[in-house]
């Protein structure tokens, strides 16, 4: 294969990105999730949910999700607390988020929480995916313009009569959106100082949205408001690439195949996209490990499953889901194979051959 072409068929996925990823998205029912909670300091007032590492495996970074609460009242900072005193968390974990959040009545408070328990599920990663794609393919650095209807398009939902989208649909890529504008990342980087190891603590959104259009003027459209109360949707949005630093600039990147599959099965939940956890997965543990000959990833099977969100009392389950979306992983090309490999104590790790004219680390 011609270099060029090779380059072209490919796109570039910040490493640093990558490597909190999973553990940015990682769901309520992880083990590792604390519940959210509201935080008032000097700064102001915080929504957050911290995402603990596991001391046993380096390749994890402790990360905490907030939203900052800014303009708020005295008054709304007190309702704020009585609707986060009806969040039924336990419902959420046994019975679906949605039945957790029942209570709460303000639609606001409600969505908000919603984009907290929810945030980076493998929905709003395939537009994150969309984006990165689109960034290598404008060559405007950390900035994207995109049209809405070209992203809908791309995650694969079906077209209306008139040639739009259903406004259940738009509403959702509108949240989708303003929840990974607000939503920061707060984990900390090594840093080596002399003979000591130090920290840097990081604060990142994975976007920012710098602007949007509206092709129908007058159109009354507010991008806060249509996230926490309406279901609308702006024609056009420009973004930045908060991660972003470019190949040329760091060298530290994963390169994805351009035809990446993000679209979204028919009526499936975003959260049972299985494919795209594991492949999101794959290209975090190649920047935390050295790939074995250049080509093999030994991930422990207990890992997998817990960033795969694999996390019922049912093993055979588990198990059959984790091989279908191995083999679905292998018919698209990512990885020529995979397999168990045993270990001490009964604990078994899982091989894989990574195909890297479909995911290359850099």
């Amino acid at each position: 294969m011609d270099v060029n072409t090779k380059q072209e068929s490919t796109f570039p996925v910040d490493g640093q990105l990558l490597m909190v990823l999973p553990r940015a998205g990682a769901s309520i029912r992880n083990p590792d999730v604390q519940l959210p909670l509201l935080r008032s300091d000097e700064d102001g007032y915080y929504l957050e949910m911290r995402v603990e590492s596991d001391p046993a495996d380096t390749t994890e970074v402790a990360v905490t999700r907030r939203v900052p609460l800014e303009d708020l009242s005295v008054e709304e900072w007190e309702e704020l607390k009585a609707q986060y005193a009806k969040l039924d968390l336990r419902s959420c974990t046994d019975q679906g988020i949605s039945k957790g959040l029942e209570k709460i009545q303000d639609r606001r408070i409600q969505r908000l929480f919603m984009a907290l328990l929810t945030f980076l599920n493998p929905r709003q990663v395939s537009i994150v995916l969309y984006l990165y794609r689109q960034a290598a393919q404008q060559s405007n650095g950390p900035l994207v313009s995109f049209r809405s209807n070209d992203l809908l398009e791309s995650l694969g939902y079906t077209r209306t009569k008139d040639g739009g989208f259903a406004s259940k649909l738009r509403s959702q890529l509108n949240r989708d959106l303003v929840a990974l504008h607000r939503t920061e990342l707060v984990f900390a980087q090594s840093l080596r100082k002399g003979d000591s190891i130090g920290a840097k603590v990081m604060i990142k959104s994975v976007l920012r949205i710098k602007g949007y259009e509206i092709d129908n003027v007058p159109r009354d459209f507010d991008l806060a408001k249509a996230a926490d109360y309406t279901y609308e949707l702006a024609d056009a949005y420009t973004v930045s690439l908060e991660f972003f630093e470019g190949p040329g600039r760091t060298g530290d990147y994963v390169l994805f195949a351009s035809d990446v599959d993000i679209s979204q099965k028919l009526g499936s939940n975003a959260k049972s996209d299985y494919k795209m956890k594991l492949i999101v997965y794959l290209a975090s543990r190649m920047k935390w490990d050295t790939l074995k000959e250049g080509q093999y990833l030994i991930i422990s099977k207990q890992y997998l499953f817990k960033n795969l969100d694999l996390l019922g009392s049912n093993s055979s389950r588990n198990n059959q889901i984790f091989w279908r979306t191995v083999e679905e992983l292998r018919q698209d090309g990512y990885i020529s194979g995979a397999q168990e490999l045993p270990g001490k104590k009964r604990t078994t790790s899982i091989q894989f051959q990574i195909n890297s004219d479909r995911l290359r680390c850099h």
